[in-house]
């Protein structure tokens, strides 16, 4: 069982503010809120699903040529929709295989609590050993190696991925795109999964000063 023990500073009543728990940790707090903010913005910009789904809209491309252009002019489009689509493959793949998720899951409190966001003046302990920073890194780094590439749910998630990608293809090839007014697009809604980008960014932005703290 991990603990994280108090410093004698911090168990002398009176000697200073104490430590907070991880999920308390206003880094944390900052994390979930620039994540949440940038996905809420990236969902803003999805189109209207009868558009994705106008079945007077879809025909068959003439040649491969055809096909990829429709492929890539729908991805600047709808790519936000597609996004949405590959999620809930995804989603219903893990929980299809609730066990897949839960380890998962564990996997990512793991590195939140247990490195990225753990108060650098904590210590980890584990069965009575303590484990410093670089150790800690070494075994999450390991741990998620093994689990994603060598177990059945690595295979799990390239399939789920896989299956998603060709139902977005299927989709862009038959999508006709000539009624979409790609050339009105905002620049800033160009370029596929942008606003995962900009999730990713925001999410390192907050999280660079705890980690900064371990080097």
């Amino acid at each position: 069982m991990a603990t994280i023990p108090m410093t004698n500073s911090q168990s002398t009543a009176g000697s200073g503010p104490q430590s907070q728990p991880p999920i308390t940790n206003p880094a944390f707090r900052t994390f979930l809120s620039r994540l949440t903010s940038s996905i809420r913005q990236g969902f803003s910009q999805r189109r209207p699903w009868y558009e994705l789904i106008d079945r007077t809209a879809m025909a068959r491309p003439e040649n491969l040529t055809d096909a990829y252009s429709r492929i890539r002019r729908n991805f600047s489009y709808f790519k936000v929709n597609y996004i949405t689509l590959l999620a809930l493959v995804l989603a219903f793949s893990l929980l299809s295989h609730p066990f897949s998720l839960l380890v998962l899951l564990g996997l990512l409190a793991a590195w939140l609590f247990l490195y990225l966001f753990r108060p650098s003046d904590q210590t980890l302990v584990i069965f009575g050993r303590t484990f410093s920073d670089r150790e800690t890194l070494g075994i999450l780094v390991v741990l998620t190696v093994f689990i994603v590439f060598l177990t059945s749910i690595g295979s799990l998630l390239i399939s789920a991925i896989l299956i998603g990608v060709a139902i977005v293809c299927i989709h862009g090839a038959f999508r006709v795109p000539e009624d979409l007014f790609l050339d009105d697009q905002d620049p800033a809604n160009s370029g596929f999964l942008s606003f995962l980008g900009n999730a990713a960014s925001s999410a390192a932005i907050a999280a660079a000063p705890a980690v900064a703290s371990r080097v």
